[in-house]
């Protein structure tokens, strides 16, 4: 066994209620780390190609890294997995708070569920004893916040960690999300509706395990120094002003998207920006399990409407329900983003969603009737919180289309409709306007989970100004710049720990050297930047798999034919000659053929044989 993993993966057969316990493997563990890279091998394995995300043929996946229940900061974090009913593709969804932590000191690496219940069930796992329990007084009954509360009474314990779905999710809409701790998600790619379609509420624990590792003394010393740095200056944008700090910065340069990415300035972001937001709503800041940083900025609308609404902001969800609707009520974004945190809509998803609905409104291919008598225009706050609920319940024949996410939406509303749908591969866009940042506009692009910003962080050196942000000029650095990051973060979302503290690290020698002392198995950097590499390649190959094309990494119409009418971007857009060749050149580098195909030579040389012949 390799010191710091627990190593024991439970099989949970929805369709019969057995439960498996298996051994991992040593080498599946070090040359795929956990999280993410666990994941990728798994669902390559185990799952037939074609299969309906939404049917009982999907599996689902939670798991943990190395690290949880050791003092490695923001190490309590957990994976949710599977193939994604809002892209088709490989799906991925990551969060924080005590559910890593426990899972892990509850005695378990990993669980894969698969088939489907007949009747809703949650899963407990309590030091180790693993049982489903009925779940028919929650399911239909409780949201997300109501179903934590309820199992901590049931089982007399504050500490248990739950993630669970709300009515969105048990509606099986493709943006469903799974809450855990009340403010934190697992939110991307429709996770929550794979649990919908299986019937399981919640997957709850309760963990008292000791954590060994294999350099105890070495390693509790570097990770009280990590502590220090978590307190530094690199992360003190996240203590402070929080993520919120983007909305002025992204207006400053014309990246904010407004008006469903019409525009890139919004003319009420002073209102919804962090220095308003801290100044009247802030409340409280907290911080998840094992964390230093305490980056959740609690606000609480004091008066009005909406008044004891309560939800943790950050950027993504004030752009997506703000400026993206032309909202510049923080009362209505704050109750929109409780209700998605309740019912288990993902906020980026869900404004952009609404936003592609309020344009939809606008040009009249949805009516008053259809959007249950709501005037559905841009800017309207209160509609905007009431469609919401409408996606919730697929309660009326808009928010039942909407629920299904705008690539499948703008295909059952047709005309001119999918030029507007701002989504990349199915995943609807994060806040940043990629007409006015070029790498961005490519690394989103060939992100393997769709739009994401995640996956390689491409916003960064357009927005530092290390490359001419409106312009496609230097593309083989371009690209090399996405892949030396995607290779990086693929580690860090397989160790899995926090992006906000990736600037601790003194070197990414030092990010290895973690693993090492807490597994005993020789680490080093190139040792990481090659298994990250891996790890990348193999979620890709499950996607072509599955029927990706080069085809699709891209972006919608509106990004290459609208620009700006105002603002430091005005009248800019994606150049599709210039996007393409940075896209070439990244193909390239990564050892890939022009279709976007990883080469036989690319595969052995990371150990992927198996996956040869299979493409």
């Amino acid at each position: 066994m390799v010191k710091g993993y627990i190593g024991r993966n439970a099989r949970i057969d929805l369709t019969t209620g057995s439960i498996k316990i298996e051994q991992l493997s040593g080498e599946y563990m070090t040359n795929y780390i956990g999280g993410y890279g666990f994941a990728a091998k798994t669902l390559w394995d185990e799952l037939k190609p074609g299969i309906d995300p939404l049917g009982p043929d999907n599996i689902l996946i939670y798991n943990v890294g190395p690290f949880p229940g050791t003092p490695l900061p923001t190490s309590s974090k957990y994976g949710v997995f599977a193939k994604s009913p809002l892209t088709g593709l490989f799906g991925m969804a990551i969060s924080s708070g005590s559910v890593g932590q426990q899972m892990r000191q509850a005695g378990l690496q990993q669980i894969i569920f698969t088939g489907k219940a007949e009747k809703p069930v949650f899963l407990f796992v309590d030091d180790g004893d693993i049982q489903l329990h009925d779940a028919h007084h929650y399911w239909g009954k409780k949201d997300s916040w109501e179903t934590e509360e309820e199992i901590r009474e049931e089982f007399g314990d504050e500490r248990i960690a739950v993630a669970s779905i709300g009515k969105a999710a048990e509606n099986l809409s493709r943006i469903g999300c799974i809450t855990n701790d009340r403010n934190r998600q697992a939110g991307r790619t429709g996770m929550g509706a794979v649990m919908g379609s299986k019937k399981l509420k919640a997957v709850a624990f309760r963990g008292t395990h000791e954590v060994t590792v294999a350099k105890p003394e070495e390693y509790h010393e570097l990770c009280l120094d990590l502590i220090k740095r978590a307190n530094g200056p690199a992360t003190l944008k996240y203590r402070d002003l929080g993520t919120p700090i983007n909305t002025l910065n992204f207006q400053k340069l014309g990246c904010l998207p407004t008006y469903n990415f019409r525009e890139g300035t919004f003319d009420q972001a002073e209102a919804i920006s962090g220095e308003t937001m801290a100044e009247k709503w802030v409340v409280k800041k907290a911080a998840c399990s094992n964390c230093p940083i305490a980056c959740d900025h609690l606000c609480l609308v004091p008066e009005g409407p909406y008044k004891g609404s309560v939800s943790s902001v950050d950027f993504e969800s004030i752009f997506a329900l703000g400026s993206c609707c032309g909202v510049g009520d923080m009362d209505a974004i704050i109750r929109a983003i409780e209700l998605c945190d309740r019912h288990t809509i993902d906020t980026m998803s869900g404004g952009v969603c609404v936003a592609f609905a309020m344009e939809c409104f606008e040009k009249g291919y949805f009516t008053k009737e259809d959007c249950g008598g709501l005037d559905l225009k841009f800017g309207n706050s209160a509609a905007m919180v009431e469609f919401v609920n409408q996606i919730c319940e697929r309660s009326t024949k808009a928010g039942d289309i909407i629920a299904e996410g705008t690539k499948i939406a703008s295909e059952k509303i047709g005309k001119d409709s999918a030029d507007f749908a701002m989504h990349s591969k199915g995943l609807e866009l994060p806040g940043y306007h990629l007409s006015a940042l070029k790498t961005a506009a490519v690394g989103f692009s060939v992100s393997i989970r769709g739009g994401c910003h995640l996956r390689n962080g491409a916003y960064s050196p357009d927005v530092k100004g290390k490359f001419d942000r409106l312009t496609e000029n230097e593309p083989e650095k371009r690209a090399a710049a996405i892949i030396g990051t995607e290779n990086l973060y693929a580690v860090i979302d397989s160790y899995i720990i926090c992006k906000f503290t990736r600037g601790i690290y003194k070197d990414t020698g030092e990010m290895a050297s973690v693993y090492e002392m807490v597994t005993g198995h020789p680490f080093d950097e190139g040792t990481l930047l090659k298994t990250g590499e891996r790890i990348l390649n193999l979620s890709k190959a499950f996607n072509i798999r599955e029927g990706w094309t080069r085809d699709d990494d891209t972006l919608p119409k509106r990004m290459f034919t609208e620009p700006q009418t105002k603002g430091p971007s005005k009248g800019v857009v994606v150049d599709r000659k210039g996007f393409e060749s940075i896209k070439d050149h990244y193909y390239k580098q990564r050892g890939w053929d022009s279709k976007g195909i990883p080469t036989d030579k690319k595969l052995k040389e990371l150990d992927l044989d198996f996956v040869i012949g299979k493409l």
